[in-house]
């Protein structure tokens, strides 16, 4: 068995291809630490291959991970939330829940006027819409791009989405 074939293991067959993308390296740091030149560096590939098969522990090294982080899919992360704003959500939340269980009690205690078996239907259609509005809009207000929009929504819905029916003791 040769020498030679260890170090094969670790190169891919066109790595040091001067048409290659400019920056792109197999192994190493980031394009940016390296200075821009413009012949292929076949012995600095070599070296790094050499270094990585006598460590196989030190591959996963700093290098690595900058390029595993630089190749997500291109989107940047979000901002992290915030304690206060974390707070706010989860009274939110709670609020949302408790319109979800008043609009439910009054689903289940409202009996259609009895007009007719449409308008009845109707009816009862839109009262268990009413049930499923107030966790539709906060999952949905959930998915806004930024914390500000976020909180004006939930904040707009807890005030546009109150089971009055329950409120106001109308249930017959």
């Amino acid at each position: 068995m040769r020498a030679d074939s260890d170090d094969d293991a670790l190169r891919w067959e066109g790595d040091d291809d001067p048409t290659l993308a400019p920056g792109w390296k197999a192994v190493g740091a980031p394009a940016a630490a390296e200075p821009a030149t413009s012949e292929p560096t076949v012995g600095a590939d070599d070296a790094s291959a050499r270094a990585v098969a006598d460590d196989p522990a030190g591959a996963d090294g700093p290098a690595d991970a900058v390029d595993e982080t630089a190749a997500g899919d291109g989107a940047s992360a979000p901002a992290q939330t915030s304690s206060v704003e974390l707070v706010v959500l989860g009274v939110l939340a709670g609020v949302y829940l408790l319109y979800t269980i008043g609009w439910l009690i009054t689903a289940l205690r409202t009996s259609a006027p009895g007009i007719s078996i449409v308008s009845d239907a109707m009816y009862s259609l839109g009262l268990w819409l009413a049930v499923l509005a107030a966790p539709c809009w906060f999952a949905l207000a959930l998915r806004a791009r930024t914390h500000r929009v976020r909180l004006v929504w939930l904040i707009a819905g807890a005030v546009v989405l109150v089971p009055l029916p329950f409120v106001l003791g109308a249930i017959s």
